[in-house]
């Protein structure tokens, strides 16, 4: 994660006294780390794949677009009804450093690739922004009949015809974790494309 060089530059910048740096944990010590919070050892919290689902269960409220999505990156105590507070900053995150720059979004026919934790968050951003041809396509289809049924008005794609169907999209969001490490990437070319793509990654390393 870049997260420490991103947060750590403006805490400096607006003379914040605080430090920001990265936590490893399994799975099983989610809860923990939610305590943290709860005892006031811990400021804050965000959250990065592959645990932005699995750590609802754990909070005690989700509020704004983390109550549609299901999906949280930010985790706070609410010091007045000291509740753990599920936020989500994706949504606004991507609408404001991409999809507001997009002319005529809402025209756009768009692809987006992976049905994991962040996916959520992006469906919400592109029908927030208006756009309203959207495709999702991911290995295991049942996660994208997942995100049909939660969103609706989603076409689902077969893994299999990515390659081929790509051509007909004018914008493309990697939402999948290729990328992220041990050089993983998609397993073809992208040469069929539309010479003017928008193309998206949520994976920024």
């Amino acid at each position: 994660s870049l997260s420490p060089v991103l947060h750590n530059y403006w805490l400096e910048k607006y003379k914040i006294d605080a430090d920001y740096s990265i936590i490893q944990v399994e799975e099983s010590g989610l809860g923990e780390i939610v305590k943290k919070i709860k005892n006031k050892d811990l400021f804050g919290i965000n959250i990065t794949l592959p645990y932005k689902q699995k750590i609802v269960p754990h909070l005690d409220i989700l509020v704004n677009d983390a109550e549609i999505t299901s999906s949280v990156n930010t985790l706070y105590l609410d010091n007045k009804q000291g509740k753990i507070v599920g936020e989500n900053t994706d949504v606004f995150g991507l609408q404001a450093a991409y999809l507001k720059e997009v002319d005529n979004s809402s025209k756009k026919k768009t692809l987006v690739i992976g049905a994991g934790g962040v996916s959520p968050s992006v469906i919400l951003a592109l029908q927030k922004s208006g756009v309203k041809d959207i495709s999702i396509i991911n290995r295991t289809k049942e996660k994208c009949i997942f995100l049909k049924k939660k969103f609706g008005n989603l076409k689902v794609l077969n893994w299999e015809e990515l390659e081929e169907k790509i051509k007909n999209y004018d914008i493309i969001i990697n939402a999948t974790s290729l990328g992220l490490k041990n050089g993983q990437d998609f397993e073809f070319n992208f040469d069929k494309i539309k010479e003017n793509l928008i193309y998206i990654d949520t994976i920024y390393n």
